[in-house]
Order: structure tokens, then C-alpha cells, then sequence
């Protein structure tokens, strides 16, 4: 839906208002005529159950507002005495026309008490916690657990992250109807969490940061329209902000020229450069000398120290999933012959030309940004046919059709010879460069897939030994030289608060 269809909605819902509220405000002493007055109408209501003036301000929020919406219809019969199960049930069950029913047949009539209980409920309670909740998790921090291997050794396994949506500026929710903070599937029952219609249109507030090379950035996975809750579904298009989550390494910004050539990135036609806590992994051979292997409990000492799981034994020698430095440490070994890296040559798997390029001979590609006009030819069709297609309609679960006939790009059925783009795009790699579903296989990442920053460790297991690593446990993900922990400084100060906040509650009581 477009902003114009949201407005129409907007004043429709105000008509309804009146419908539903005029003889309760008539009652509570005000003109019946301020229920069909946009937003003040929200003003008065709030004044009428005796609430703070910016619970309607959460009336405007996505998903909350899901939650804001019964929560007045609930006030509304309490300070009108009309607050038994039955009620309540009756204004659930028909979405609110109960009330309209009780407007228009006995509001003449009812009690008007604006007073509420000291004591809240224990589903007032609930409701609020869960407000406060989605709020931080839409517009604050987002917890996210690693589940792959394709961010070692920077990100492990078992690492449980908060991510930033501050840093970029938060991202409104388009899916307006969702269950709070299920992503994708509600658990047990396993059916979809969310209606793919209404979509609002994509906005974001301002965030204090642009996303810069080499950020690690949480984004909804581009890729991801073919599979729901479990089952994989042809054709199944999801919307953006309910696309699966991935978190990889922006290593190319909009205006980028990329390539990899054996193995080594190349941005702009030098090599890449990466933070100081960035470690890459390879796949490496390992051959050792004739006659000669390595013993078991060297090489677990070793694995152990650079955080290697994957490797095997082969002829002559063996394979690792290695960083430089475990393979400049194996070279020291008198076991060893040689130790290099194994460049993956296949072709067919890859984005844009599958047919040339593999996972470590890739490009040259450029990253498009917002404004720049191209001409649209055979090559480069296979590269941005993605995002004609869907990204450029501006517009959720919106498409064009795009296609390649009479030597030209037709969309929707016009011939374009050039495109100016719309947004940016970036390029999205694992650190773990052998095992990395990355932009290499599903290509672009638009800015509107972008969803945050990693920022915090806040605990680490390792899920093959089960043992807590507690030199990750709370750590910064990025910054210089090696990680410190801030577990013994929070332990402290949350005994601190433990003992000291008691004592103050009784000096302030005694002071009154």
C-alpha cells in the first residue's frame, strides 16, 4: 500500500472512531463531535480513561499498536463500568463492535468513574512489559545467537549478540500485522507469525552512523523467498523485514568495483584491508613430509589455541579450515612439507555468471549507487535483473517484470536502454571465505535489507564441548588490539545496586 492509500485508511478509521466513541465522550463531558477530529480525538480518549497523554502516541507504532488498540477498548468499558469477563470477551471476539454497540444503546446510561485501581492486573502487566519489549526490540537492540561457521574466527558459533538498530537508524516495520518479536514462525505449532498484507512502505529514522567498509551487519537475507516455516514452498515471496536474518561483513560500499582472484579480495583493484580484530579463514592442504604425521595431541593443541573444527585427513598430508596465522604457526612444524591454500574452482553455483566465475576467481562486479545511470546490456543483465526486478518498485511485495528479448531489457513490457538507481546496494562476505553463503552466491544487499549493527557479546558456548568461553562473555564486537571482558566490572555493580537500592528505598520512605 502506498502512503496516499495509508492516509485514506487513516481518515476512514477516523469515521470509525466516531461510530464507536461519540456518546462516551458526550458522557464523559466532552462534544461528541471531538471523536472525528484526526489525532486530537486520540488526545481526548486518553484524557477520558485517565491515562498518560503518550499512550496515544503508541497508537502509531507498528506491531505495538496491535497491542495499544485493545488495551483502550479494555479502559474504555472500565471507566464505563462495563468491565466483567463477559464484556471483555464480547469486545475481543467482534473486533471492537461491541463497544460501537454500547455507544450507540447505552452510553446515555452508563457510570462515568475515571479512577482506576491502584493495583494493576496481572494481564495489564503483561501487555506492558511486552509494549516495552517490542519497543527496544524494533527501535533499540535485537538479541541474535551465531548459528554458521562463516564469520570465523572473528564471529564463533554459539556467540549470543546484541545488535544496534541505532547505529544505521531504525527501520519501521512494513509488516503491520505480526505477533511481537516472533520473526518468522511461531513456535510449536509452527505456522507463519505475520500477514504478508497490509505492507507499509519502507521508512527509516535517522541513525548516528553510516554503515562503513568492513562493518559486520545484521540484514534481512535478499535470497530468502522460497522457503517458510520449515516447508519449502515455490514462488513463496516474503516480505522484507520477515526475510530470514543473516550477518556477514560489508566489504564492498555503492560505487565499488569487487573481485576475487585466488582467493584474495580486491576492492577498487587493491587489496582488501580489514579491522584489527578480523581473522580470515581458508581452506588450506596441509602435506607433510614422507613418512612423517602429525600427532593427535598436537594438532588439538593447536586447533585448539586458533579455534579450528574442521579439518580431516587426507593423503599425504590433511585439510583445514585454517587462519593465516594457525597456517604460519603449521609451517613451523618439522611434520610439515607444504601448507596451501585450496582455491575452489567450480563453476555453476555462483551469482551473476555462474557459468565463468567460482567462489575464488569472482568478478570484476560493480556495486550500484543511488543515482547512477547504466546502460543495460547483455552482460550486465544477469547482475541486476534481481533488482529491477524487486528492489527497484519501491514499493513492498511489489514486482516488476523483467526480461531480456530483441536485444534489449524490457520492463513491464517497455524497452530501457539505461536505469538510474534508486538506492544503494552493498556486498555482503563471511570472514570465513571457504564456508560462506555469501553476496558471491545471491549477490546485492539493498540499503532497505539493512537492519543493524552487532555490538555486544553478552555470552559464548561453545556448542561442541558445551564449555562457556569466557573470555568472549561480555566483550565488544569490533574495536583494536584484543577483546576485555566487562563481566567482572557488570557483576560488581549489579551486587552494588543489589545492596545498596534496598537502603535507599527505606531512607526515601522515612524522608517522607
Amino acid at each position: 500500500m502506498t502512503w496516499m492509500q495509508w492516509f485514506a485508511v487513516f481518515l476512514a478509521g477516523n469515521i470509525f472512531h466516531w461510530l464507536m466513541y461519540n456518546r462516551f465522550y458526550k458522557r464523559a463531558g466532552y462534544p461528541s463531535w471531538y471523536a472525528i477530529i484526526p489525532v486530537y480525538n486520540l488526545y481526548i480518549l486518553t484524557k477520558i480513561i485517565n491515562r498518560p497523554w503518550w499512550w496515544m502516541l503508541l497508537l502509531f507504532i507498528p506491531v505495538v499498536n496491535l497491542l495499544m488498540i485493545p488495551t483502550y477498548w479494555f479502559q474504555v468499558l472500565e471507566v464505563f463500568g462495563k468491565n466483567t469477563p463477559k464484556d471483555k470477551i464480547l469486545t475481543l471476539l467482534t473486533l471492537g463492535l461491541y463497544i460501537v454497540y454500547l455507544n450507540w444503546t447505552q452510553a446515555d446510561k452508563l457510570p462515568y468513574r475515571p479512577q482506576h485501581d491502584d493495583k494493576e492486573t496481572v494481564l495489564g502487566v503483561i501487555v506492558f512489559a511486552v509494549v516495552a519489549a517490542t519497543l527496544v526490540h524494533t527501535f533499540g537492540f535485537q538479541p541474535f545467537v551465531i548459528p554458521t561457521s562463516s564469520l570465523e574466527n572473528t564471529l564463533l558459533v554459539g556467540d549470543y549478540l546484541f545488535v544496534s538498530k541505532l547505529h544505521y537508524g531504525p527501520r519501521l516495520p512494513m509488516t503491520t500485522i505480526q505477533v511481537p518479536m516472533l520473526h518468522d514462525t511461531v513456535p510449536v505449532i509452527k505456522v507463519r507469525s505475520y500477514l504478508k498484507r497490509p505492507q507499509l512502505p519502507y521508512m527509516r529514522l535517522p541513525g548516528f552512523q553510516k554503515l562503513k567498509r568492513n562493518d559486520l551487519v545484521v540484514f534481512n537475507w535478499p535470497a530468502d523467498t522460497v522457503h517458510q516455516f520449515f516447508k519449502a514452498e515455490k514462488g513463496v515471496r516474503k516480505p522484507i523485514d520477515k526475510k530470514s536474518h543473516y550477518v556477514k561483513r560489508c566489504v564492498g560500499l555503492p560505487g565499488d568495483t569487487l573481485e576475487v582472484r585466488a582467493g584474495i579480495l580486491y576492492i577498487n583493484g587493491h587489496p582488501a584491508s580489514y579491522p584489527d580484530r578480523t581473522e580470515l579463514k581458508h581452506d588450506y592442504i596441509i602435506k607433510t613430509k614422507k613418512g612423517l604425521h602429525f600427532s593427535r595431541r598436537q594438532l588439538r593443541r593447536l586447533f585448539d589455541k586458533y579455534h579450528v573444527y574442521e579439518w580431516n585427513a587426507i593423503k599425504d598430508g590433511y585439510w583445514a579450515n585454517l587462519t593465516a596465522k594457525a597456517a604460519e604457526a603449521l609451517k613451523t612444524f618439522p611434520e610439515t612439507d607444504t601448507v596451501y591454500m585450496a582455491l575452489d574452482t567450480t563453476k555453476g553455483r555462483m551469482f551473476g555468471h555462474p557459468e565463468k566465475w567460482s567462489m575464488d576467481y569472482f568478478g570484476p562486479i560493480y556495486i550500484p549507487r543511488k543515482g547512477d545511470k547504466v546502460i543495460l546490456t547483455r552482460e550486465n543483465y544477469p547482475l541486476y535483473k534481481k533488482l529491477l526486478e524487486e528492489y527497484e518498485t519501491g514499493q513492498p511485495l511489489t514486482y516488476n517484470k523483467v526480461e531480456w528479448r530483441n536485444g534489449s531489457v524490457y520492463i513491464n513490457g517497455k524497452p530501457v536502454k539505461e536505469y538510474t538507481f534508486k538506492q544503494n546496494y552493498y556486498w555482503m562476505m563471511g570472514d570465513n571465505r571457504s564456508h560462506s553463503e555469501d553476496s558471491r552466491f545471491w549477490g546485492f544487499v539493498p540499503w532497505t535489507h539493512i537492519v543493524g549493527k552487532p555490538v555486544f557479546i553478552w555470552f559464548s558456548k561453545d556448542n561442541v564441548t558445551g564449555n562457556i568461553r569466557w573470555d568472549r562473555v561480555f566483550t565488544t564486537v569490533s574495536g583494536k588490539g584484543k577483546r576485555v571482558s566487562y563481566l567482572w566490572p557488570f557483576v560488581i555493580f549489579a551486587l552494588l545496586a543489589w545492596v545498596v537500592w534496598p537502603y535507599y528505598k527505606k531512607r526515601k520512605k522515612n524522608a517522607r
